[in-house]
This record gives structure tokens, C-alpha cells and sequence, in this order.
């Protein structure tokens, strides 16, 4: 059965679910642009890894207990008389260990030289949200602008902070950057909502060269089809992610009218 919506699937955004949705889109838009790109550009794809502190937040605690440095205390009301402090026993706690994590993306390179023409970013949760994981983002994200490698950054996420840019001053649900290099700091973005289908766009090249469309709602499309989240997901109940009161209704209408509620 296909998705039920006409772009974007909120449930998709389920954090039991998007990293298989995530891994999934990154190798089909790898299939979809590299036999387009033959013979004078390759995609890769790479990872970018670090280390976090569980959910990038550390576990700081607060003793229970303050021990003092003497081990006997003196009753006030008794000179001279020592009495026996307590005995402090040792509680059971939880320290912060290291989870590394692996984040997938794509480079567009030339062939021969290996040149970085491109490169496609699909954002996960860790990047919208403060921590090691956005800061890791962040500084990539940096040296591709700074550089004159284009950029592609794709947020099929509602929760978290969206990337930093200057003069989009609408609340939107979804949103893909196309940063040519030639051309910044002006870029094109495109925002969109759950109720709109996933915008086309066309995957920046050296000057000259044809540059193919990427129909993300196609590959997303596709993706739905062949994991089988049809099988996986249960619309009688609402998305992990929490929808605003105008996205809920809307929702509850569309799976009313194809008999999943």
C-alpha cells in the first residue's frame, strides 16, 4: 500500500524509524544521480563520525551526601564526648559513556581528480538539536560555505532547530537548501509543509554541464514501497513527532478518507 500522504509521511519521522529511512534515501539518491553523472562525476558516499554523551547531554549529578573530613563529631550538649558519625553507605549511579555515532551523506566528485563538486546533506535529529551532533554539523557545514563546493541540505524533520539562514522569516515544516558555490551567500530555498508535496531540484554542477533533477518525492515514494512501512507503521495512533492542531486535523482527515481511522 502507498503512503497515504501526498508528500512528506510524519511518521516516517519516528525516531524508531528514521534511520532506516535515512540510510535508505541517502543510497537511492545515490543509484537515482550516478548513472546520470557518468563518465565525468562519481558519487560517494561517506560518514561523518563522533562521539556523544547518550542523548548529547552529560550526566551531572548532585551528591546525596556531604561527607565531612572528620570521622567522629563532638555533641555539643556532652564536652568532650565523642560520638560515632554515621556510616555513609555508597548509592548506585550511572556515568556518561561515549556513543559514537556514524551520519551518512553524499559527495558528487570528479572523476580523475576526485574534486568535491557537491555535496548532499539529509539532516537527523542530533543535527537539530544543541549538543555534539549539531556541532559537528555545524563545522562541516562551514567549510563546504566557505569553500566553493556546493551544498544541499535536506530537513525532512519538524522537530529541532532548523540550520542557520538569513532572510526566510516564514515557520515552515520542511525545507531543502540548494547552495551553488558561485553564487553565495544568495541560495534557494525551498520550504514546504506537510501538506505539500517534496519540491524537485535540480543538483548543482561545474558551469556547463546538465544538471540532473532530483525528485525526492519519488525516491521517498519508492523507499515507502520496498521497506514496507505500511506493515510497520499503525495510523490508528498519532506520529511519535507531535503535530501542531492545524497539521493533527489535517492528518485525521486524510487517514479518515483512506480507511486507516
Amino acid at each position: 500500500m502507498p503512503s497515504p500522504f501526498p508528500g512528506m509521511n510524519p511518521y516516517l519521522e519516528d525516531p524508531e524509524l528514521w534511520p532506516g529511512v535515512h540510510g535508505r534515501l541517502i543510497v537511492a539518491i545515490a543509484d537515482f544521480l550516478s548513472p546520470q553523472l557518468r563518465p565525468k562525476y562519481f558519487v560517494a558516499i561517506e560518514e561523518r563520525i563522533y562521539q556523544t554523551t547518550g542523548d548529547d547531554r552529560l550526566l551531572v549529578g548532585i551528591p546525596d551526601v556531604v561527607i565531612q573530613n572528620s570521622q567522629t563529631a563532638i555533641n555539643p550538649q556532652m564536652p568532650n564526648v565523642a560520638v560515632a558519625a554515621p556510616v555513609v553507605q555508597p548509592k548506585t549511579v550511572t556515568v556518561p559513556m561515549p556513543e559514537t555515532t556514524n551520519e551518512r551523506y553524499l559527495e558528487v566528485r570528479k572523476v580523475g581528480t576526485k574534486e568535491v563538486v557537491a555535496v548532499i546533506e539529509i539532516l537527523s535529529p542530533k543535527n537539530k538539536r544543541a549538543g555534539e551532533g549539531r556541532t559537528a554539523y555545524e563545522n562541516k557545514r562551514q567549510r563546504v560555505l566557505g569553500s566553493s563546493t556546493h551544498l544541499l541540505e535536506i530537513d525532512l524533520l519538524r522537530t529541532g532547530e532548523p540550520m542557520l539562514v538569513f532572510g526566510d522569516g516564514t515557520q515552515n515544516d520542511y525545507r531543502i537548501l540548494v547552495s551553488r558555490g558561485e553564487n553565495r551567500p544568495q541560495s534557494d530555498l525551498y520550504a514546504f509543509n506537510l501538506q505539500n508535496a517534496i519540491p524537485s531540484f535540480s543538483l548543482p554542477l561545474r558551469t556547463g554541464d546538465r544538471e540532473p533533477l532530483i525528485d525526492l518525492q519519488s525516491l521517498l515514494t519508492g523507499i515507502y514501497d520496498r521497506a514496507s512501512y505500511d506493515l510497520v507503521i499503525d495510523y490508528s495512533q498519532e506520529p511519535a513527532s507531535q503535530l501542531s492542531e492545524e497539521n493533527r486535523v489535517w492528518v485525521n482527515a486524510v487517514l479518515r478518507e483512506k480507511g486507516l481511522r
